[in-house]
């Protein structure tokens, strides 16, 4: 386990430029291994900065709930209400990257942690979809408005799932990191533990890998020929199969920046100084789920090819979930 005081000396991981886009290359990412090696002298764990960062969301979205002069006891008007709403979000991805670089440098990496942080990621954006419900029930009446937030909440829930596990399945076929879906244990379930906080996140991670796996059912054989050659340490085989995952999937990583969560927070600023969360609703209703269509169809047709010729080599396919 590495010790707060080592970790004062480490250097932040190089994470694969592929995966990153402009923001997180040039900004986030920089400064979440800043603010980690400054928590890492801290009492503070990986699991409370993940909670901090949830907060910084909520505090976005009452924000701009408050903008106008009937919407709380403080209102911040335009344009600053919605420039400081856009500011905290967008510093919630510097808080969401602190909390991973902080579990590295301090050996409290699991299971459970990468969880919490979901969870956190995900209750703190229904909080927002609310409270900007109620932003736009002030203007279109209650009846569009929660019909255009429900429509965009599941949207997002949708693709963020996607989006976050062909990023993670390209990661582990071509550089052998692990989450959620190889970290099962013996006799335990996805977070290995039978603790009960664990046992209760368990069917949520068990929801969120089915409804990934419903997606690309075509990365199953990917997934289980990666598995199989690592346990046997077959390197011949697991160079093989990277390179036919960077010959088809490495050209789609462009492609989920897009559906990504980078873009959403600055949308979102700009909608509320247009005067009205609809369009940001719009954007993650129709714009960005016409591009979840398209990923999916292509991430099946480039799992489904790279399959085919792991399959070709002499691989079965095996289940990836039980």
């Amino acid at each position: 386990m590495t010790r707060p005081a080592d970790a004062r000396d480490a250097k932040r991981p190089k994470r694969p430029r592929e995966m990153q886009d402009s923001l997180n290359f040039y900004l986030y990412h920089p400064l979440a291994w800043r603010l980690a090696k400054l928590l890492s002298r801290t009492p503070l764990t990986p699991n409370m900065v993940s909670v901090f960062g949830g907060l910084l969301v909520v505090m976005a979205g009452v924000v701009y709930f408050n903008m106008d002069s009937t919407g709380g006891p403080w209102p911040l008007g335009w344009p600053w209400g919605a420039l400081l709403g856009m500011a905290l979000h967008m510093s919630w991805h510097v808080v969401d990257g602190a909390d991973g670089d902080l579990a590295r440098l301090t050996g409290k990496t699991s299971p459970i942690g990468e969880m919490v942080d979901g969870v956190c990621d995900y209750v703190s954006h229904i909080i927002v979809y609310v409270l900007l419900a109620f932003v736009l029930t002030r203007q279109v009446g209650a009846g569009q408005a929660w019909a255009w937030t429900l429509a965009a909440g599941v949207s997002h829930i949708v693709q963020s799932n996607h989006v976050e596990v062909q990023r993670r399945f390209y990661q582990y076929w071509t550089y052998g990191v692990p989450w959620l879906n190889n970290s099962r244990e013996s006799g335990s379930g996805i977070l290995g533990s039978h603790g009960i906080f664990a046992r209760l996140l368990e069917p949520i991670a068990q929801g969120y890998l089915h409804l990934a796996a419903g997606m690309t059912p075509h990365a199953r054989r990917i997934d289980a020929a990666v598995g199989d050659a690592m346990a046997r340490h077959d390197t011949q085989r697991l160079d093989a199969i990277r390179s036919e995952v960077a010959r088809e999937q490495k050209p789609l990583l462009a492609f989920l920046k897009l559906l990504g969560p980078n873009p959403r927070a600055i949308v979102l600023g700009l909608a509320m100084l247009a005067g009205s969360p609809v369009w940001y609703f719009f954007y993650q209703a129709v714009v960005l789920n016409a591009l979840l269509l398209i990923s999916v169809r292509l991430h099946n047709n480039a799992a489904s090819a790279t399959a085919a010729r792991i399959d070709g080599a002499g691989a079965g396919p095996a289940p990836l979930l039980s």
